[in-house]
């Protein structure tokens, strides 16, 4: 697919609409982020195109936009994992501070 991060960023935004408890949100946070991330991609795509033309035409022809599919055959070439999760430190660090805000305020409602 071409959109993983953020597929996994939609599945970041129900999780924390489930933990916190306010399920009546869930599907004003579907709609929500539809809309943003519907904008953003359409917005990207025109960048993608406009700075590699054909190259990225055929890429995007035989690649889904928010649906994985398995590939034919696996990707040549090398895969760093300790890049890709230094290039996430940011994220990681930002789904840290969201848990330990929803577990201060579990403890802090609760204790009373």
């Amino acid at each position: 697919m071409r959109n993983p991060l953020y597929n996994g960023n939609f599945f970041v935004w129900i999780g924390f609409v489930v933990i916190s408890g306010v399920l009546w949100f869930l599907p004003i946070a579907v709609l929500l982020f539809a809309a943003e991330y519907s904008l953003i991609v359409r917005y990207e795509e025109g960048v993608l195109e406009s700075t590699f033309g054909r190259e990225y035409l055929d890429y995007k022809h035989c690649t889904p936009r928010w649906v994985p599919e398995k590939p034919d055959e696996p990707a040549p070439g090398p895969h760093d994992w300790r890049e890709a999760w230094k290039s996430e430190l940011s994220t990681f660090l930002g789904y840290v501070v969201l848990t330990a805000a929803f577990v201060a305020k579990d403890l802090f409602l609760y204790r009373s």
